[in-house]
């Protein structure tokens, strides 16, 4: 189990300083961390690296773009 107490969660330089946002955390071993930022102490997503590498690469060649 990958310890969240001392990640170092960030928000897109895009967000706008709003609240309603996902953060991101680097995590140790190249896993990601992915959490909503009006629910700080709630749960978190954890990814590792290969899945992280598939969601960007999904993400970057359009998959999820709305139909």
């Amino acid at each position: 189990m990958i310890d969240l107490s001392q990640a170092e969660w960030f928000k897109s330089s895009r967000s706008q300083g709003g609240s309603d946002c996902v953060e991101a955390a680097h995590l140790s071993e190249g896993h990601v961390g992915v959490r909503d930022s009006k629910n700080p102490s709630g749960p978190a997503l954890v990814f590792t690296p290969g899945e992280w590498d598939a969601f960007l690469a999904g993400a970057k060649g359009g998959e999820f773009d709305r139909p």
